[in-house]
């Protein structure tokens, strides 16, 4: 049986699709780009402004589900430019524990949604 997770915290999907399902005590976040949910307008001031709107729009999934990122196993980014690493790097950095760190890969593609430079997906157990 799968949950569907919602919160006005996070930005509102788009098209079909919902921010996170849970699955038994899975969680599957849908990929979050740097969309404040109060404005509903891009947050691009520059790369770190960006990554930091995307980590705190995981933060409000990853709540609405009662979990927090201790609790994320796996974590997707993707960027448009890897030249962009260190600096979302740092950013992500102050949102996870280094010594639980989940698994990670990024990669860079060659567009993103609204052409925006990070979208991250993450997924987490309880």
């Amino acid at each position: 049986m799968k949950t569907i997770i919602n919160t006005p915290n996070a930005p509102a999907p788009i098209g079909p699709y919902s921010q996170a399902v849970l699955v038994g005590n899975t969680l599957y976040t849908s990929g979050q780009i740097a969309i404040n949910p109060k404005t509903n307008e891009l947050v691009l001031t520059d790369v770190k402004t960006e990554t930091k709107q995307v980590m705190e729009n995981l933060k409000a999934v990853l709540e609405a589900a009662g979990m927090t990122f201790e609790n994320v196993i796996k974590t997707s980014i993707f960027i448009s430019d890897m030249h962009n690493f260190a600096q979302i790097n740092e950013v992500y950095s102050q949102y996870v524990n280094e010594d639980t760190a989940p698994a990670r890969e990024t990669v860079e593609v060659a567009n993103l949604p609204k052409f925006v430079n990070v979208e991250i997906s993450m997924i987490a157990v309880k």
